[in-house]
Formats: structure tokens, sequence, C-alpha cells
């Protein structure tokens, strides 16, 4: 019986892709000459997937494309291998961050994590895991979460293909993680492969402006009490407690100090950063580029698997849409989140800059479903959809993609980045 449900988002369809796989992307076969299809009408939830896919009628990649391959091009001939965040991936996503709530450093973690290997694309391992589980090698009984993860992603990785990646927030940093894992003999492998990176956390699209949030019991409360905020809020006869993580304190100059001490202290580490969707998102991006960065992660209003107050869910945070169109071209890799779980979405978000996109909600719900399989169909469901899309776009790369493959509503546009009189970095305010 399924553990996990998420209200508001499209959970029936992501269980059926991580049972039928494939079969998801089309109607009912069964249907098959006796029933008619069309659009479904719906409009979508936000600017993003209100946006028109729209192929051209002329195509002169597909006529080069016919050229090389000295026939007519298919959908089977995209390719959809990135370089992202330096890193080679099999497919353009990686999977999430989950940090450390119940949901998401648990027995489905891991099996997400493995399937994230087997699939070849990056996994994020979010904040505070040391903090909250130690650092512990030894029987699988003994082992702590983020080294569990960390080597059930390794025994099913291909070699070559996806890498991991490792958040360190305020409390993290405290527990001197990023320290502890480049030094780990263990970690060794993914060094020598170029394929560890450390992901400077500044925020997340669940709850822009706050750190990390868990319930605990009375007792995980008291231990965690002297590196954590942890305060009564349910009520005074309920022993459980919410433990609060430091967001962290970011101007220009701490961001560029960060990321060259990461460069100095780790230097066989790649450099991430993550930015929840503040107005700034542009500026910010472009900062953490110009200084070396070799991914910036930006999470959407819509993201986030975490815990959180229901103003911040419902209010907090600008749209994904927004955060691309105030970004702009990118500078460097962009990778993107926020209620990922289709084909179309992902195309919109890819054509629109980002290298990748990420898997949260949906990766968790698929490997509840399906714990040996469900990411791995979920994520071939998505690859089809986007063989399919690219192809009939006249394309045959991920790169290929650009803001010309979208059309969007009146009101919707996400066109090119705001001129600097409106910045928000400069202004303050909204264009």
């Amino acid at each position: 019986m399924s553990a996990l449900s998420s209200p508001g988002f499209p959970e029936r369809e992501i269980r059926a892709r991580a049972r039928h796989g494939t079969a998801q992307v089309f109607p009912d076969p069964d249907a098959y000459g006796t029933e008619l299809h069309g659009p479904g009408g719906a409009a979508g939830a936000d600017a993003l997937d209100r946006a028109r896919i729209v192929p051209p009628v002329f195509m002169p990649e597909r006529l080069e494309k016919l050229i090389e391959l000295a026939r007519e091009p298919e959908f089977g001939d995209v390719d959809l291998a990135v370089r992202t965040g330096g890193f080679t991936a099999s497919l353009p996503l990686y999977l999430s961050a989950f940090g450390s709530t119940r949901a998401g450093s648990g027995d489905l973690a891991v099996q997400a994590s493995r399937q994230a290997g087997r699939l070849g694309i990056p996994m994020v391992i979010g904040e505070n895991m040391v903090p909250v589980h130690g650092y512990r090698r030894g029987a699988d009984s003994a082992r702590s979460a983020l080294l569990a993860r960390i080597d059930a992603y390794l025994e099913a990785a291909p070699e070559g293909v996806g890498g991991i990646v490792v958040q360190q927030s305020t409390e993290d940093a405290d527990s001197e993680v990023w320290n502890l894992l480049y030094s780990d003999p263990a970690t060794r492998p993914l060094l020598e492969t170029g394929r560890l990176a450390f992901e400077l956390k500044t925020g997340q699209g669940a709850k822009p402006g706050l750190g990390g949030m868990t319930v605990v019991s009375g007792a995980e409360a008291a231990q965690l009490a002297g590196r954590f905020t942890v305060t009564e809020v349910f009520g005074e006869d309920d022993e459980r407690r919410l433990r609060c993580a430091t967001p962290g304190t970011f101007t220009d100059e701490i961001l560029r100090q960060q990321l060259r001490f990461m460069r100095n202290n780790f230097p066989r580490a790649r450099t991430w950063v993550k930015f929840h969707p503040g107005r700034d998102i542009g500026h910010a991006a472009r900062a953490a580029w110009a200084a070396g960065a070799d991914a910036v992660t930006v999470d959407g209003a819509e993201g986030g698997t975490g815990w959180a107050p229901r103003v911040f869910l419902d209010q907090v945070g600008l749209p994904l849409a927004e955060c691309l169109r105030r970004i702009g071209r990118p500078d460097g890799c962009l990778l993107a989140g926020g209620r990922m779980w289709e084909g179309g979405r992902a195309l919109r978000a890819l054509a629109l800059g980002a290298g990748a996109v990420g898997l949260g909600r949906a990766a968790l719900i698929a490997v509840d479903e399906d714990p040996d399989h469900g990411l791995v169909r979920l994520a071939q469901s998505i690859a089809l959809e986007l063989r399919l899309l690219i192809s009939a776009l006249g394309k045959y790369t991920v790169g290929a993609l650009a803001p010309e493959d979208l059309w969007w509503p009146d009101g919707d546009h996400v066109g090119a980045r705001p001129p600097l009189s409106a910045d928000p970095a400069a202004a303050g305010a909204t264009p």
C-alpha cells in the first residue's frame, strides 16, 4: 500500500508511469480504432505549462540530419545525452535533493538513489543529512543515511556517466560535511572520474528565505537542540517539535568568497550553487557564474518536497517561468526544478536555457509506487516524450532547443533578460 501522498500534484499520472512506463505517453491502446482523440482543453497550472510547443514548417536542421544519415530522420535519432554541471548525463534529468525529511532520508531515498544510478543521471543529496543522521560507515544497520545513498548510487551507476552532488548548509558546515566526503577513501572513485560535486545551498523553492524544517519527536528534539532551533508549534499537549535550520546570509561578496573557498579547498570537486526563486534571481545566477560556479540550480516556487508553512507554499517566491525570464540566456550551466514530471514541461524549461531539469516529488512518488523500477520507468516515459517533441521541432539534440520553439498566450510571454534598468537587483522591485 502506498505510503506517500502529494495533494495538488498529478500523483495518479506519475504512479501510472511508474507502473507502465512509456505506455502512459499514449492514450489507452484498448480504445484504438473506437475512440477519437483531441486536445484535453485544460489550461496549465502556470505560465510554463500554458506555453505551446510550436514546430516550424521548414526544418533546415532536419535536412542536415537527413544528409548525415542518408535517410529520413526519426525520433529515435534524437540524442538526449548532455553535459551538465561538469558531468556527463544520459538524459537531461537529475534527481533533486530530498533533504533530511523522513520521506527523503529513508528507504525510499536509497531506492531512488539506486535507480538514478542505473539511469546515469546526476543525484543531489540535500542539506542537514550529517547533522541529523550522522556520518558512519559499517554494516547497513549502522551506515548513515548519506553514505547509504552514495553507496546505492555507485553500485548501480555505469562508468563515466552521472555524478553525486552533496549540499552543504550552515549546520552542515559546522559538521564539516564536505571535508568528511572529500577525504573519505570511499569517494575517491568519484573524484578520480570527476563525478563529485559540492552544492552551496542558499535556498529552496518550497520556502524561499527560510532554512530546512522537519517535524521531530520529543526525543529527537532533545538530541538536535544543540545544533538547530527546536520549537513547540503543534500544541502544548503534542510532544512533537518543529526543527528549523538557518538559511544562511548571502551578499554578492559573500557568495564570491564562498565559491572561491570551495574551488580552493576542494579543487577536484565540481562547484554548484542552489538558489531559491528570489526577485533578484537573474543577478544572483550571473554572479555565481562569474565566480566560477559549474552549475546554478534554480527552484521555482512550484518546487519542494520538504515541510513548509502553508503561506510559503501558496504565496511566496517566483514561478519557474518568471525565474527563467529574469535569467534570460544563461552565462553557464543552468538547472531548473519545480513540478517536473512529464516531457512537455521539461522541454519548455530546456528551451528557455536549462541544461537539465530536476525530479523531486515525482521521483519519490514513482519509487513509492515501485521501489525497484518506478523512477526508471518514469524517466523512460519522459525521455520518449522528449525525443518525440524534439524531433517534431526538427532538432536532434537538447542543446539545439531555443525560446523560438515556444509560443506564449497573451500575458504569459517569457522573453529575453529584462533591461538593466528593470533588473530587480538594481531596482529591488518587480519589473
